[in-house]
C-alpha cells in the first residue's frame, strides 16, 4: 500500500469528529486569540485558519456564509469578518504563530500555542494575561522547592 494522495492527519478519530476538533479549535483561536493544544493539532489548525482568514479579508457575502460554515458559533464568524480581518489586511499570508509551551504531564505530549501573528488589540490581550498568570505561580512554586 502507498501513501499517495493521503493529506492531514487523522487523530485517531472518524471524519465528522476531525471536522468538528478543527471547528471548535478554530472557534476558540478566533474567541480566545490564543490557544493551547497539542503540537500536531496546532500544525493541523494552522492551514485551515489561514484559508478562513483569507476569505475574511474579503468581506462579501459568499465568503461570510462559508466562514460561517467552518466554525461553530456565528458570533466568532462575524468576529472574524468584522473585527480580526481588517487588522490583517496588509499581510498577505503567515497570520499565525505556533510556539512550542511544554510536554503535557500525563501522556508526555508536547503542547503549542497558536496565536496571531500580529498584535491585534482586544484579542491577544486576553489571552497573553493568562499566560502572564500562570508564569508566576510557576515561579513561586520553584522558589519554594
Amino acid at each position: 500500500m502507498h501513501r499517495h494522495g493521503y493529506k492531514g492527519r487523522k487523530f485517531h478519530r472518524e471524519a465528522d469528529q476531525r471536522r468538528s476538533m478543527m471547528k471548535s479549535l478554530a472557534d476558540s483561536l478566533v474567541e480566545h486569540g490564543a490557544v493551547e493544544t497539542t503540537l500536531p493539532k496546532a500544525k493541523e489548525l494552522r492551514p485551515y485558519m489561514e484559508k478562513l482568514i483569507t476569505k475574511a479579508k474579503k468581506a462579501d457575502v459568499h465568503n461570510r456564509r462559508l466562514i460561517i460554515a467552518r466554525l461553530h458559533t456565528l458570533t466568532s464568524a462575524h468576529k472574524l469578518v468584522d473585527e480580526i480581518a481588517p487588522l490583517l489586511k496588509d499581510r498577505t499570508s503567515g497570520y499565525l504563530r505556533i510556539e512550542r509551551t511544554r510536554v503535557r504531564r500525563g501522556d508526555n505530549a508536547q503542547l503549542a500555542r497558536i496565536s496571531f501573528v500580529d498584535d491585534i488589540s482586544g484579542v491577544n490581550d486576553s489571552a497573553e494575561a493568562v499566560v502572564e498568570e500562570a508564569a508566576p505561580k510557576q515561579a513561586v512554586k520553584k522558589a519554594k522547592a
